[in-house]
């Protein structure tokens, strides 16, 4: 018998194919390249309080009015560490809440924003 040549593999599918539902925000290349699908359900952006500037470019960039930038409260401020405590002190305590984290549709435009690259989308249970 002669050996059988192999097809080469079928490219796969593009990142809106490979997710389980209709949601437009979904088929952002962000958040395909983030590995995250509609399997949770849910996305919310997730602010790292000890890299955050307030510099307010997510406020800018998010169409569904996720973010504001106001003064860290002390409770968080107490959370960090000497360098972030530092830092935050050098920015005026200011800093990225997410009051209306459930608006969110997981576009990823915040995290392409944010210069410290102190957001990320993360899973959250509904």
């Amino acid at each position: 018998m002669a050996p059988r040549s192999r097809a080469p593999p079928a490219p796969g599918p593009a990142p809106t194919e490979r997710l389980s539902c209709d949601h437009r925000s979904h088929r952002d290349a962000t958040l395909a390249r983030s590995g995250l699908s509609c399997q949770a359900r849910r996305v919310a952006p997730v602010v790292d309080r000890g890299k955050c500037e307030g510099k307010s470019e997510c406020v800018e960039v998010c169409p569904f009015h996720v973010f504001e930038v106001g003064r860290m409260g002390d409770a968080d401020f107490a959370q960090l560490g000497v360098f972030g405590k530092l830092k935050s002190i050098a920015h005026g305590r200011k800093t990225a809440y997410t009051p209306r984290a459930s608006a969110c549709q997981a576009c990823g435009k915040c995290v392409e924003a944010c210069p410290e690259k102190a957001i990320k989308l993360t899973r959250v249970q509904v």
